[in-house]
């Protein structure tokens, strides 16, 4: 007989060692899901335990909120594999599969995108597709023109080609079905992007030039190809006209940086680019404390290994965020001695753009490589400031406060409202009983704000209630 008269099993802990909370299986799956770059390596976990953790998890949360989810990661968080790994673990389970179709004809929004699914529904060997892996592919495929599906039907396990035999779509027009007459023939034509012209072999120099006065890069191509154009010795008059007419509110602050980063001597235009973006957006009213984690475990590790950006450096560019999103912004930046068990938290100068950036990242070694220590920073930072309309803290949660006293449940949250925005996926998050948690990097977290403040306030406890 199975005995029942035992301890209770021992609570969970960050990764430092503080007091975490057992929290619901939904809240799980988000934290894993939002802030992840599939199997990318953090600095406490592994890339690989991680999706295994979100695999694991598909099936004890309520498909409609797996759906939904997977969806979210998708639009709102920009996450491109995450909600293809969702799908295919909803496509595992007979509770949840009814869904599929649903969630793939909404997730898949880049034509290549239908290739990596089925690469990743035949990873562990080729089967037959279920009907709703059918239908949902067969929904998404006829959203891509014939640019999108030329510029993405390029080698791989899973062509668009053979997407298009094994789904049967049906097009929306004899307009459509001429075009994918000639994706079945191999002889639809090339388009005119830039990865297109530099494979060709074509001039280099000439090729920048003549897709920057057509406008034919879009705010992503031309943000991430600066450095290709200096090397090429690109007119510099029009690189700086194609930032000064650059489609930027959806691209994050973040990505200006390294833009910036990479190709210095444009740094002014890409600022001005980035601050032009941010123009006209609703600012969240009054005072906003904004607490910047800028401890070892945020800055040691890359986002992805294909990134120089570390997630202290998405802090700073969320930073630049808040800062122009806020009517009165206030902000400081904090890590500590873990040896000693003592923060270290200072108040950044009030500056914008990237030199707000720079001065919160250069603070990451000088505050010390320990981890947040969330109940002493609200202690410091009360006494500085007394009250505010809102506290947000940006952080991945490895609070080291682990004496009595000193765990972050204790944390004084003294803002009428408070905000702890996660920016990784570890297993375990502190203080869920005072503060809301929002899991993600993207510009979402900060429109989410702003949405959830709109609720009335009966209605905005209700929503944290259900949270919890």
């Amino acid at each position: 007989m199975a005995r029942m008269n035992r301890k209770d099993p021992a609570p969970p802990r960050t990764h430092e060692g503080a007091r975490a909370v057992k929290i619901s299986p939904e809240l799980e799956l988000r934290r894993s899901v939002l802030a992840t770059m599939l199997w990318e390596d953090q600095f406490y976990e592994e890339g690989e335990s991680i999706a295994s953790r979100v695999q694991s998890l598909v099936s004890r949360v309520e498909p409609e909120k797996v759906a939904a989810l997977a969806i979210e990661a998708r639009i709102q968080m920009k996450l491109r594999h995450m909600p293809l790994l969702i799908a295919r673990e909803m496509a595992r389970s007979e509770r949840h599969r009814p869904f599929v179709a649903k969630v793939l004809g909404e997730i898949i929004q880049r034509a290549d995108e239908l290739g990596e699914f089925l690469a990743l529904y035949w990873n562990e060997g080729k089967k037959p597709l279920s009907k709703q892996v059918k239908k949902g592919l067969a929904l998404a495929f006829p959203r891509f023109d014939a640019y999108q599906l030329a510029k993405y039907n390029r080698g791989g396990l899973v062509t668009l080609r053979d997407v298009m035999f094994l789904v049967h779509p049906k097009p929306r027009n004899d307009e459509q079905a001429e075009i994918w007459k000639r994706l079945a023939g191999k002889t639809l034509e090339a388009p005119d992007t830039w990865e297109v012209n530099l494979s060709a072999g074509k001039d280099k120099k000439e090729s920048w030039e003549r897709l920057l006065r057509e406008k034919k890069l879009g705010a992503m191509a031309l943000l991430r190809n600066l450095r290709n154009m200096l090397e090429a010795k690109v007119d510099e008059e029009l690189v700086k006209d194609a930032l000064e007419h650059i489609h930027g509110e959806r691209v994050l602050p973040f990505r200006f940086v390294s833009a910036a980063r990479h190709a210095p001597q444009w740094e002014g235009s890409i600022e001005k680019a980035m601050l032009r973006s941010l123009e006209g957006a609703e600012k969240l009213p009054g005072k906003t404390i904004l607490i910047v984690d800028v401890s070892g475990s945020m800055y040691y590790g890359r986002v992805s290994a294909h990134s120089e950006m570390d997630r202290a450096k998405v802090a700073c560019a969320l930073a630049v965020l808040v800062r122009e999103l806020c009517e009165k912004p206030v902000i400081y930046a904090t890590a500590g001695d873990d040896g000693r068990r003592v923060h270290a938290t200072e108040r950044v100068p009030e500056r914008r753009g990237f030199s707000l950036s720079d001065a919160i990242y250069s603070l990451t070694k000088p505050l010390g490589g320990g981890g947040i220590f969330l109940k002493q920073v609200m202690d410091y930072v009360y006494e500085k400031e007394k009250d505010a309309d809102r506290i947000i803290v940006i952080t991945d949660e490895q609070d080291c406060g682990i004496a009595k006293g000193d765990e972050p449940a204790g944390a004084r949250a003294f803002g009428r409202r408070n905000y702890l925005i996660n920016v990784a996926s570890y297993k375990n998050g502190i203080a869920y009983g005072t503060w809301h948690h929002i899991d993600g990097w993207s510009d979402a977290v900060l429109r989410y704000i702003g949405e959830f403040e709109k609720l009335p306030l009966g209605e905005q406890e209700s929503f944290r209630k259900e949270k919890k």
